[in-house]
């Protein structure tokens, strides 16, 4: 469980002591939990319950479900996958032509050639494996 309250902290993007003020234990009883020395007691969990309504307190204790309570079943990276399966190989007929007009200049023909290279490679395309929510408040989470 030490390491599930380790990766909530870490989501909600808040310290040990924060957390302690915020469901108002005494800091040492967050370090003991998290360090493994103590299990939580009733009150602890009872306190994380009812200042965490969002937090999914089977996963915290079992690790069962997912991080937040109403968080969707299947992973979205599994829904975007199918999306973007991947293909045998992209002819260079199917790749557009750039439509870059460069100036005879010495300055742009670096870029130009950059540029060239770029959209002549062969286009692989790739699986999602990860997503990962940022909030405004500094917070995220990780599907």
């Amino acid at each position: 469980m030490n390491d599930r309250l380790k990766q909530f902290l870490a989501a909600e993007n808040i310290s040990q002591a924060q957390f302690a003020d915020s469901i108002n234990v005494v800091r040492a009883s967050v370090s003991h939990v998290l360090s493994g020395r103590n299990n939580p007691s009733y009150d602890f969990i009872k306190a994380i319950m009812d200042n965490y309504p969002t937090l999914n307190i089977e996963w915290l204790m079992l690790g069962k479900g997912k991080m937040y309570k109403g968080a969707q079943k299947e992973e979205p990276a599994v829904l975007f996958n199918d999306l973007f399966e991947e293909t045998e190989s992209v002819q260079e007929s199917q790749i557009p032509e750039p439509q870059v007009t460069v100036e005879e200049n010495t300055q742009f023909s670096a870029l130009s050639e950059t540029i060239e290279n770029i959209v002549n490679q062969p286009v692989k395309q790739r699986k999602v494996s990860k997503i990962i929510v940022l909030f405004d408040d500094g917070t995220f989470q990780e599907m």
